[in-house]
């Protein structure tokens, strides 16, 4: 069997399982087996593949047929223009989240030597992009997982800033050593409702109570406790949440500055609060 016949094979699978990229993820697989880009695929289709290396494609196939999320199964995800390794036990980064990313590297170079706290880092995606952006920064990866800070210490050193990010197991704010300039926060915020309807990842990291905002209702409480005076917090929220979430705010932070913000669908999806 040859590579091109190998991945027909896979685009036939996907596609009579209904998965809306196919063709795509049939070809990124078969590159990951290969351990080639797409130019070197294409350019070698015609090339045989060993039985090794069609039997691990064929497993890779049946994990994705399982609807085992593509970069789990490939431990590869982009964002901020970086590449980042995930597994089980992250979140897989959205891009919509780098809207949060260029915000805090916007606020962060207005500032000297800014103390800066990621929470919920996760993979520590939004963390490590800001130590690449933002060189004079403090910066603190905050996880109530420990095998989240696992997967964060990783990328860092992978990505050589394992040096400038403290990462902490702790719950949100409460392990914080000190008062902080900016925080930056995707948590989870998914209605426990809809989280069945997010096949394949650590639920812990999506289910945010019957509403969706519980986990961010308990870091507002916490805000004003954590960051130093005229500060910020950024907060990543969901779809139809934005209204909700301000209430609250200007019931327990009544003199904090709000600015609700819309991500590239023109969906509400960013809340900075400004501390007086």
């Amino acid at each position: 069997m040859n590579r091109a016949e190998a991945l027909r094979e896979g685009k036939e699978k996907l596609r009579f399982a209904d998965f809306s990229e196919a063709d795509l993820e049939a070809e990124v697989l078969l590159r990951h087996v290969l351990k080639i880009n797409r130019a070197g695929l294409f350019s070698s289709l015609y090339e045989n593949i060993s039985s090794h290396e069609y039997t691990r494609y064929l497993e890779f196939l049946n994990r994705r047929l399982q609807n085992e999320p593509l970069n789990y199964i490939i431990r590869y995800r982009e964002f901020y223009g970086l590449g980042f390794y995930v597994d089980s036990r992250v979140l897989i980064p959205r891009p919509e989240t780098e809207m949060l990313v260029e915000e805090a590297i916007r606020i962060g170079l207005q500032l000297k030597n800014p103390v800066v706290c990621d929470v919920g880092t996760g993979s520590g995606a939004i963390a490590i992009s800001l130590a690449k952006n933002l060189p004079q920064a403090k910066i603190y990866g905050i996880d109530i997982n420990n095998g989240c800070i696992q997967v964060a210490r990783k990328n860092a050193i992978l990505h050589e800033v394992e040096d400038r990010i403290n990462f902490i197991t702790g719950d949100l704010l409460t392990l914080l050593p000190e008062p902080v300039d900016l925080i930056v926060a995707n948590l989870p915020y998914v209605k426990q409702s809809d989280v069945r309807n997010v096949p394949g990842e650590p639920v812990v990291a999506l289910d945010g109570g019957y509403d969706g905002l519980n986990v961010i209702r308990r870091l507002v409480l916490q805000v004003g406790m954590y960051i130093k005076q005229g500060c910020i917090c950024l907060l990543e929220i969901g779809e139809n949440q934005d209204r909700e979430i301000q209430d609250f705010i200007e019931c327990k932070l009544p003199d904090a500055g709000i600015k609700v913000s819309e991500d590239f669908a023109g969906i509400n999806r960013m809340i900075t609060i400004t501390l007086p």
